[in-house]
């Protein structure tokens, strides 16, 4: 594990990678002195101040041109770095010892387990972790469901439902089974046992989102027709339906949260594809939920899509509809303004 240093004091553990030489800051330190330093900073001021700081340094740090994708991954990234070098210490028991500072000890403890030991965290991510918890406690309304899903640290929120309604609306093939590949907090398996489907079997990779799901599903009363498996993409056998939604955009992810908007060579996207017709029962259906934004970022054309499409022996049913509703869709100051306001999501219905 690596540790944060400041000259004179204990080392501290560090809950970033990165072992860095820290500069200890105060409510003296000016925003723009704070954008100028190259150095990790561990704040010893108040604690509102500390907020205060990190929101001004990130107005200082200039937009990137408009409709210009690398340059603006690259920004996000740099974006990302700069806002991190603020720390703040972590006593054992996760006890921030900062003026006026919140209890986050539950919040933390929940997310990187027991600390016994002095540690620094960055503030961004610790901001992450306790808006994580709330989320977690409150839950996401999902109006196709009349519940509340309740994400997970590290686990994508429904917090865009365009692909949730999709889904709650196709027909369905069989109320039989169905797969729900990539399931995240289980919204879609959820939809899909509250749309009378007898069994569902969801499936993740990552074990947060296995957890996640399994909760929501036993909360919303769905747990003995539901099984959420920890397997990349498909479980075993065959279903009458296969659902998936996976990441829309082709690129690196970089965060935890990243893997559900970033696939890495459209892997999971072509995955499912070439692997469904083997998982499909002779009249069954594959449902393909996948937004147009990469298409238009020039990251992915609709022959390419409708290309791996026929190479896995699948046919287009059918196809429905809708466009972008989130906040960054009518935010004509986003960077990616023109592509996001002219983005539809379309749930693909495929035979083999």
């Amino acid at each position: 594990m690596a540790q944060l240093v400041v000259p004179g004091e204990p080392p501290r553990r560090l809950f970033s990678p990165p072992s860095r030489q820290a500069v200890v800051a105060d409510d003296r330190l000016s925003a723009d002195a704070a954008l100028r330093s190259a150095s990790a900073l561990l704040w010893r001021g108040d604690y509102p101040a500390a907020r205060r700081l990190l929101d001004a340094v990130n107005r200082r740090i200039p937009s990137p041109p408009p409709d210009d994708y690398a340059r603006y991954r690259a920004w996000r990234t740099r974006r990302a770095q700069r806002l991190s070098l603020l720390y703040v210490p972590l006593d054992p028991g996760h006890v921030l010892p900062l003026r006026r500072a919140p209890d986050v000890s539950a919040a933390c403890t929940a997310v990187h387990g027991p600390l016994d030991v002095p540690a620094a965290i960055p503030l961004r991510e610790l901001l992450g972790v306790v808006g994580a918890a709330e989320w977690r406690r409150r839950g996401i309304a999902v109006t196709a469901l009349g519940a509340r899903i309740h994400p997970h640290y590290g686990v994508f929120a429904p917090v865009r439902q365009e692909y949730v309604d999709l889904v709650a609306a196709a027909p369905l093939p069989s109320r039989t089974l169905a797969f729900d590949i990539g399931t995240g907090t289980g919204v879609l398996a959820a939809v899909l046992a509250h749309r009378g489907v007898a069994r569902v079997v969801a499936t993740d990779a990552d074990p947060r989102a296995v957890a996640c799901a399994t909760e929501n599903l036993a909360r919303l009363g769905f747990g003995a027709r539901t099984e959420v498996v920890c397997t990349d993409l498909f479980p075993p056998g065959r279903a009458p339906l296969v659902v998936a939604n996976p990441p829309w955009l082709p690129g690196r992810p970089r965060t935890p949260l990243d893997h559900a908007v970033y696939d890495p060579g459209s892997r999971m996207l072509r995955g499912f594809l070439d692997r469904a017709r083997r998982h499909l029962t002779p009249e069954g259906e594959a449902w393909l939920v996948l937004s147009d934004l990469a298409e238009h970022l020039g990251l992915r054309t609709r022959e390419e899509l409708l290309g791996w499409i026929a190479a896995a022996g699948l046919r287009v049913i059918g196809r429905t509809e809708t466009p972008a509703r989130h906040p960054r869709a009518l935010d004509s100051a986003d960077p990616l303004h023109r592509a996001r306001v002219n983005e539809v999501t379309s749930l693909w219905r495929l035979g083999p």
